[in-house]
């Protein structure tokens, strides 16, 4: 691991040494990066080209890649010498050290071995039914005729799917007591201070009325209930649960070792924290793209290839994160580039994902393009590639098919009057502004009387 020595000579290395990139002091750039993320980066790929080099306060140079070449190189390339556990050590202090994201090496292969089996595809037609019991449930409770944040309204969905499906818990205290917690630590999180949270300095507990402070003790009221959860469950046995938690609870590598109740934490707080958000952002937009097209909603139920095409090109057009980074342990050559040890190597989601050369019309919203195609993994990135391709993408693929199902057979939507969207950064992910304001038209009060069947064998 660099040392903070060379980290400090890294920010500091002469603008010549890495690709071009803005000039800008680092805490500008953080500022731009942090609050218009979007329009810094079109702005930098218009200027510099691909890769260009972002520095912020207290971090290695980041260079952004949206070359599929150089992506494939780092996706590809040796994981002891691309390390993105390291590249994200700065939401150590939201996850825990033991947290998937941010592990390399022999300690990712052995977690990452134990947490796949949970969330293999064949897996996720037994949570299908949840997931449109509280989608259904959700729905029932929406008004008519009057705007609301819709972004609001899958947020609570995926936090009660991973509370019911992920944590096994059944209706009752345990469950209301963790769902408000979990809401005021995300309210948190997601607002203008959980950006702040993103600079090293702001994370450290300075009192309650400080952004680590205010994480520090809503994190702690979520941990209270976490530890004491595991605990009950390890007492009374996990044989013939299939919830995710107990399965974790119950594996083994290969070693016969168990995780145990810290790390356990560190999993279950990433899934909540990454899992839930995550997929609520990429709903809400997928509504955005919806509503725009009227002739695109019109075919989306039909046909369960093209609801497919639309989860697709909904993370083609709005991924919920801007791009992923590697951390270089050596000085190596991607994209033509002689990159020196200790940068972060980050292949650009949004970028790549918007380059013409790549995508005919890359800005219209046009699922066709995914139909009967399977597209370069280089080029076609949502949840990451390579070994560090996120292991929860089978589960929020078919959870975004059910809701979607859901809500389209059960109401007709409009986006709010007046409404135009923005990106904004909530924390890491990339979201609409304002929640994404819609109205419900008219409302059937009988579910899934003409939804697809979203089959678990459709995940991805």
């Amino acid at each position: 691991m660099a040392t903070a020595a060379a980290d400090l000579a890294l920010e500091s290395a002469a603008p010549g040494v890495l690709p071009p990139g803005p000039r800008a002091p680092a805490l500008v750039q953080f500022l731009h990066f942090g609050f218009r993320p979007i329009a810094f980066l079109e702005e930098c790929d218009r200027r510099y080209g691909t890769p260009f080099t972002l520095r912020v306060p207290a971090r290695p140079p980041l260079v952004m890649f949206s070359d599929p070449e150089a992506i494939r190189e780092i996706f590809t390339g040796d994981p002891q010498r691309l390390r993105a556990g390291e590249a994200n050590n700065l939401l150590e202090p939201m996850l825990g050290q033991h947290s998937l994201l941010l592990l390399d090496g022999p300690r990712h292969l052995r977690q990452r071995r134990l947490m796949l089996p949970p969330f293999h595809g064949e897996r996720m037609q037994a949570y299908g039914r949840v997931m449109r019991e509280i989608a259904d449930r959700s729905i029932d409770a929406w008004p008519v005729g009057r705007p609301f944040p819709i972004h609001e309204r899958m947020q609570a969905i995926t936090l009660d799917v991973i509370l019911r499906t992920v944590f096994g818990l059944d209706e009752g205290a345990l469950l209301d007591r963790l769902r408000e917690c979990l809401r005021r630590l995300m309210a948190f999180v997601s607002g203008t201070l959980g950006v702040l949270l993103l600079m090293p300095w702001l994370q450290r507990d300075l009192g309650p009325f400080t952004p680590g402070g205010r994480f520090v003790r809503l994190a702690r009221e979520v941990d209270d209930l976490l530890f004491a959860e595991l605990t009950r469950r390890r007492a009374e046995g996990v044989a013939g649960r299939d919830d995710i938690l107990s399965m974790l609870i119950a594996a083994r590598d290969e070693d016969g070792q168990r995780m145990s109740d810290q790390e356990l934490r560190d999993e279950m707080v990433t899934l909540l924290l990454a899992g839930h958000e995550t997929t609520a952002t990429s709903l809400a937009w997928a509504f955005h793209r919806l509503l725009g097209r009227p002739d695109v909603l019109g075919k989306h139920v039909a046909r369960l290839e093209y609801l497919d095409a639309v989860v697709k090109e909904t993370a083609r057009l709005s991924p919920v994160i801007s791009q992923v980074s590697r951390r270089l342990q050596a000085p190596m050559r991607i994209g033509g580039c002689d990159l020196p040890a200790g940068v972060v190597a980050s292949p650009c989601i949004y970028l790549t994902h918007r380059r013409p050369d790549l995508w005919p019309n890359p800005a219209r919203f046009d699922p066709e393009r995914f139909i009967g195609a399977r597209p370069n993994p280089y080029a076609f990135f949502p949840f990451g590639g390579g070994v560090r391709r996120c292991i929860g993408a089978a589960f929020a693929t078919y959870e975004m098919k059910v809701v979607l199902a859901e809500v389209l057979t059960r109401v007709e939507l409009r986006a709010a009057p007046g409404y135009t969207v923005r990106t904004v950064r909530r924390t890491v992910t990339l979201a609409p502004s304002g929640g994404m304001p819609v109205v419900v038209l008219c409302q059937a009060r009988t579910a899934r009387s003409s939804a697809p069947a979203v089959s678990a064998g459709a995940v991805e």
